[in-house]
């Protein structure tokens, strides 16, 4: 074919591959993909997308962990034996099959600026039967499903329906496919920091198809606490740890309310009621009713959006410890920080976004731009690389990490016939 193909040729290529693609789906749910586990799934995967494009394997190695970025809220992940793909569907080069540099080129280029998808391949714990895939009434469910084994499944089903149709985009179609996002995205830092060059970049997330140029950031939290143990009735001469533990979840909720007082009036995310929570997910403390504890271990993530960085939050949660009045706490507590994200924004006006947009609409869909109130890698590949990013895919955030994990092989094929567009303009 040397025209662009139109949307009803790539719908009827996708749909054409709806039972492959759910059969691919299902068999990398049943892959208990855990971080540090990925490797079942990465091979399958490295199998199925070399049917469609190149496939190359980036080892991993523990030299990663010696990165400022690394993050580690599960320790002791070896990186040994691991590895994240980068999959390529060579472009011609040369127009005919598309438009013409894409419009969010910022200089004139030779040739076409490679674009860029990320999505990733490792899950949150469950239960064994989520790793059990079901379809019923076009619905997969089972662990990954939308988050993000759904994703994967919808690129192979975009690059597919081009192969099919035997079509060649003008530039070079790159995607990373790595491990360990949701610990913190070490698998995507691994690949940035091998360096890619692309004209724009499309993270692959549970969006609901709506397009996100801003995503909130985020910092995962350990506070170590040492009190005093002792018997209950002995309280004169106990510190309890876990009371202590009380009061500095006192002081993040504090300094929290005065951050999200502070982020009013920031683009996109003002019509959320809290698009920055604050999360208190562990605590542990004490092994007995009877004594006041030595130690407590309290670990959760704190939410913020583009007015804040990183580091300036870091230093506001440590200061509210030490700034909380409590002479005891302030010389008995340690801080550590397991994951940092900063915030990334792209202007909701930037073509990268009307383009996809333009192609949403074309396909029926709504096209809205949002703001994501989630972390997620994108902030790698626009704040540290400089590529203009933005988050799509489908399936619900809102059944992410849930027992009710879910996508409709529906939304997946129109997400599919999208990016094949959009790849194609």
């Amino acid at each position: 074919m040397n025209r662009p193909p139109s949307l009803e040729e790539i719908r009827a290529a996708v749909e054409a591959l709806r039972a492959e693609t759910a059969e691919l789906l299902c068999d990398l749910i049943r892959f208990p993909s855990l971080p540090g586990q990925e490797s079942e799934a990465v091979d399958y995967a490295a199998r199925r997308f070399a049917e469609v494009a190149e496939v190359e394997r980036i080892p991993l190695s523990n030299a990663l962990r010696e990165d400022p970025d690394y993050s580690s809220p599960l320790p002791g992940l070896d990186y040994q034996g691991r590895s994240n793909l980068r999959v390529c569907l060579r472009g011609t080069g040369k127009p005919g099959t598309g438009s013409g540099v894409p419009p969010w080129t910022p200089q004139p280029v030779p040739g076409f600026p490679p674009l860029l998808f990320n999505t990733h391949l490792d899950v949150v714990p469950a239960a064994p039967p989520a790793f059990e895939p079901r379809i019923q009434d076009g619905v997969v469910r089972g662990r990954g499903a939308c988050d993000a084994k759904g994703q994967a499944a919808t690129l192979w089903m975009a690059l597919a329906a081009l192969q099919r149709l035997g079509i060649q985009p003008p530039g070079d179609v790159i995607a990373h496919l790595v491990v360990e996002e949701e610990v913190g995205g070490n698998g995507t830092l691994a690949m940035i920091r091998r360096g890619e060059a692309a004209g724009a970049c499309i993270v692959m997330e549970p969006t609901e198809m709506r397009i996100l140029s801003s995503v909130r950031g985020a910092v995962w939290f350990r506070v170590s606490l040492e009190g005093r143990a002792g018997h209950s009735g002995r309280a004169g001469d106990t510190v309890s740890a876990l009371a202590m533990a009380r009061r500095v979840m006192a002081a993040f909720e504090a300094y929290h309310a005065r951050l999200r007082a502070a982020s009013r009036g920031i683009p996109l995310f003002d019509r959320f009621p809290n698009p920055m929570p604050l999360t208190f997910g562990k605590l542990a403390a004490g092994d007995w009713p009877a004594a006041a504890p030595a130690r407590a271990v309290l670990e959760g993530v704190l939410g913020f959006l583009p007015n804040r960085t990183r580091f300036e939050v870091m230093e506001g949660l440590r200061r509210a410890i030490l700034e909380g009045g409590d002479p005891w706490l302030r010389e008995h507590f340690t801080l550590e920080f397991t994951y940092r994200h900063d915030a990334h924004v792209l202007a909701p006006d930037h073509p990268l976004v009307r383009g996809l947009q333009a192609r949403c609409r074309e396909a029926g869909l709504a096209g809205e731009v949002c703001a994501m109130t989630a972390s997620c890698d994108s902030w790698f590949y626009n704040n540290q690389l400089g590529i203009p990013t933005a988050v799509f895919g489908p399936g619900s955030l809102r059944h992410a990490h849930s027992t009710e994990e879910q996508i409709s092989l529906d939304d997946l094929a129109a997400a599919a016939a999208v990016l094949a567009r959009f790849v194609m303009q």
